[in-house]
């Protein structure tokens, strides 16, 4: 197992790709602490990993309040004793054209987005840094390379996730603290679930494999860029698309 004797934070843990991160993690050996701001629905993906034998911990927080993230950490190292990995998986979208986009659209993406990594990632690094060691995984997207139609916020946020993700590879590196982020492209959860099915199959057309991801898919990715087996990859963007950007 991979992440054995690892302990995770993974926010946004409830459904979709954070929650099959989650599980992921627990096959692979790791604690894991879930975070997520619906406290029903974290409890009860908890539950369940709790009934495969998984090790989790349940919290409730929300990643845009420094006071809830700070609290989140500190709970997360008084439960499990210590923290070697960080997933900034929480994400929302609210879509748009730029000239029908409201100023609310826009910050309620961005705190979510961007600051809530920020505040995760700030609050967790001290005790990394500490313990000389730690990986911090942030969730990007292909729109944050090249743009898409309606979600200039979202798009906005995830560009500037890899430039935070650069930014800490370097920062964070004399700590052995390795920071990369996961790309997506257009994969199968809540975020897509409501689309219509003939947007689905443009969106399965884009991709060169025909196909849309899966959560499981991006919680791979995760699992990999946690392990040592990513010992020596810091400063990337992973792009896990199916070929939708070549």
């Amino acid at each position: 197992m991979r992440l054995q004797h690892k302990t995770a934070i993974i926010t946004g843990a409830a459904r979709g790709i954070g929650a099959a991160a989650a599980d992921k993690f627990v096959r692979e050996g790791a604690k894991v602490v879930l975070v997520d701001l619906h406290l029903e629905d974290v409890l009860k993906t908890a539950s369940i990993l709790q009934e495969k034998g998984g090790e989790v911990l349940a919290l409730q927080g929300d990643v845009t309040s420094k006071q809830d993230t700070e609290a989140i950490v500190s709970k997360a190292i008084s439960h499990f004793e210590d923290i070697h990995i960080l997933v900034n998986n929480a994400g929302i979208t609210s879509d748009a054209q730029l000239l029908k986009m409201e100023e609310e659209q826009w910050d309620q993406v961005i705190n979510v987005n961007l600051k809530g990594v920020f505040l995760m990632t700030k609050a967790l690094a001290p005790h990394m840094k500490q313990k000389n060691r730690g990986v911090i995984l942030n969730a990007s997207s292909v729109v944050g390379m090249y743009g898409n139609f309606g979600q200039t916020n979202y798009a906005a946020t995830k560009a500037g996730l890899n430039g935070m993700t650069k930014s800490w590879a370097k920062e964070l590196g004399r700590y052995q603290i390795r920071v990369n982020s996961v790309a997506p492209g257009f994969i199968l959860s809540p975020m897509t679930e409501k689309m219509p099915e003939k947007v689905l199959q443009t969106m399965k057309e884009k991709s060169v494999l025909q196909d849309l991801g899966r959560p499981e898919d991006i919680a791979d990715a995760y699992a990999f860029l946690a392990s040592d087996e990513a010992r020596f990859i810091t400063g990337t963007v992973l792009s896990v698309d199916g070929g939708v950007v070549i």
